[in-house]
């Protein structure tokens, strides 16, 4: 094609910045699901937070971000419509990155927590249905993230309701907080390390395992879950049984030094989310971008997967680490401390509630979004305390920020699909 010839350069070049514009509002917006509630519960300060953030987060873009990637990301189109149009798609999947881009860094800069996911989503169901017509949108896949909305922050609320409940009765409710903290917590421990693993393995790892030759059975993945959870309850059973406390101690300092085993737990859950957002989430950036860079590569031929060029991953892991470090802690706060009052055991019991909800979803084909799902497990457990505990202020604004994000995506992406097709003179 004589546009691929004549543009080709260009419209990489675009591309690339657009995503990393795209990969910067991942990392403002969407990496405070990792760390919100660890700053929130002062089990970490926001610096402490954003450092480890960056680490991980990095990490998981990079080394487990996939080297081949979907096309057109979630299924949401169908590429077929496109064989005779892939100048259309090239013009509207940069199109959809940067709406995506500009939502995501209006709505960091507020402080709130929207969704990267459907960002993109509704950009490209937006330059989709303009560009080309309704059919090329598969709006069954549309219709089942709009279900989202609702199944997966009341499934995640659910959960860390009844981890926080639980937590409640059998250690802070009690004569001896600590001792029944040194006879109860390895069991969330072993939980906890359970849930991790699944959690890096199939979220975090699972470009790699798929990709080399220790491919493993979903089988080996829960045998090896399992064996990661008793290691980690052993190791702090060990720890937790040095606690020595006087017993003439207020019931005060029992709860303090029960808080700071739950710190620890909040910290390494923190870890292990931010190396599995980092390694998925990172495809919403460098998806599209995979997508233009392979077409004009193939002078217009679109494939169904798009093996990523050597700078892409690098692309979206720095571009996730400068989001977070200039913007990230806006919505920090918003998820720390806007919604209720954190503790360690509060933030935990949120924290393993979304990555348990994390598990179900994949396990079931469930499109997700975690941030939605972490703000459930965080009303989940401000709900536990009382409807008075939750800033319902800031609940209806994040659930308003929720509805209008697809919306949004889709208007944004059609005003850049018409201004770039004018400027690359596309009819």
């Amino acid at each position: 094609m004589d546009f691929f010839a004549t543009y080709g350069v260009m419209l990489v070049i675009t591309a690339a910045v657009v995503g990393f514009f795209m990969a910067w509002g991942i990392g403002a917006n969407d990496v405070a699901n990792a760390m919100g509630t660890s700053v929130g519960s002062k089990a970490l300060t926001i610096k402490q937070a954003i450092v480890i953030a960056m680490i991980f987060e990095f990490a998981g873009a990079y080394l487990a971000g996939g080297e081949v990637t979907s096309t057109i990301r979630k299924g949401i189109i169908d590429s077929a419509m496109f064989v005779n149009n892939a100048d259309l798609l090239v013009i509207g999947m940069i199109s959809a990155l940067l709406s995506a881009a500009i939502w995501l860094a209006v709505a960091s800069y507020l402080g709130w927590p929207v969704s990267t996911t459907h960002s993109i989503v509704g950009a490209i169901v937006g330059f989709a249905a303009f560009g080309v017509g309704m059919d090329a949108v598969n709006w069954g896949k549309v219709g089942g993230i709009v279900l989202s909305w609702i199944v997966t922050p009341a499934l995640s609320g659910i959960l860390a309701y009844v981890i926080f409940m639980s937590a409640q009765r059998l250690i802070f409710n009690t004569k001896n907080p600590l001792e029944n903290a040194k006879k109860y917590v390895p069991f969330y421990m072993f939980l906890a390390g359970f849930i991790m693993s699944l959690i890096t393995i199939q979220k975090g790892l699972k470009h790699v395992i798929k990709s080399s030759d220790f491919a493993i059975s979903t089988f080996e993945t829960y045998l090896y879950a399992v064996l990661v959870g008793l290691l980690v309850a052993l190791v702090g059973k060990y720890f937790i049984s040095k606690i020595k406390m006087d017993p003439k101690a207020d019931k005060k300092m029992h709860f303090n030094n029960v808080e700071k085993i739950f710190s620890v737990l909040m910290v390494i859950t923190a870890c292990c989310m931010a190396f599995a957002h980092g390694s998925n989430d990172v495809a919403n950036a460098i998806g599209p971008l995979a997508a233009v860079v392979s077409i004009v590569a193939n002078d217009g031929e679109i494939a169904a997967k798009s093996t990523l060029a050597w700078w892409i991953l690098p692309l979206g892991g720095f571009g996730i680490v400068a989001g977070l470090a200039l913007f990230g802690h806006r919505v920090i706060k918003t998820i720390g401390t806007g919604i209720t009052h954190l503790t360690p055991s509060r933030g935990f019991a949120a924290e393993l509630a979304a990555a348990t909800t994390v598990i179900i979803a994949s396990g079931t084909g469930l499109p997700i979004s975690t941030t939605q799902t972490l703000v459930g497990a965080v009303l989940g457990v401000g709900l536990a305390r009382g409807i008075a505990a939750l800033n319902m202020g800031v609940v209806r604004n994040i659930v308003v920020s929720w509805v209008i994000t697809l919306p949004i995506g889709a208007g944004l992406a059609i005003i850049c699909f018409v201004i770039l097709k004018a400027i690359f003179g596309i009819a």
